[in-house]
């Protein structure tokens, strides 16, 4: 296994361990009367998540005008890996971390509802895992795709968000 790939598996799983044990802590602690200060930064992280989660593909829409090598090329490289570690994957992280504890804590984890929306949730995260890779395939100027695929995954994030947003809200089963 390269050096490379040994980073993006320690990555992953300290994405993982990360919320589990954030999880747990605050399973053990307890805090009374913090559910709705979580409930609010857990909406927060979501709306970065989101903003992340439909500015990369767009971002990778434009990368694929810029000649590889390029000036263009290199500022859409820096711009599309900023995006990633410093908004997305924290954002991820504590979306996840302040969720579970939310269904821990308010008792949700026999709802239906949100059975099907962790479904989505977990898609959701499977769309962020492959942005990672196309961010990567970008670095090495490695890309496969036109920019019509990228217009199209673009919408994927905002399709399974208003399916969670209606599971959450309206609580339908």
């Amino acid at each position: 296994m390269t050096a490379e790939a040994r980073g993006r598996l320690s990555r992953a799983l300290a994405g993982v361990a990360i919320p589990l044990v954030v999880v747990a802590a605050l399973a053990l602690w307890n805090p009374a009367g913090l559910y709705p200060w979580f409930k609010a930064f857990h909406v927060i992280a979501i709306i970065a998540w989101m903003a992340g989660m439909l500015y990369l593909p767009r971002l990778f829409v434009y990368h694929c005008d810029a000649k590889p090598g390029s000036q263009q090329s290199e500022t859409f490289k820096i711009m599309e890996r900023r995006l990633l570690r410093a908004i997305i994957n924290p954002a991820m992280v504590a979306s996840w971390a302040l969720g579970l504890w939310l269904v821990y804590d308010g008792g949700w984890i026999t709802a239906h509802w949100l059975h099907a929306k962790l479904a989505l949730v977990i898609a959701l995260s499977a769309i962020h895992g492959m942005l990672a890779r196309w961010t990567a395939d970008f670095a090495a100027d490695r890309n496969r795709h036109a920019q019509r695929f990228y217009r199209i995954i673009n919408e994927v994030p905002a399709v399974l968000m208003v399916g969670i947003v209606i599971l959450v809200v309206i609580k339908p089963f």
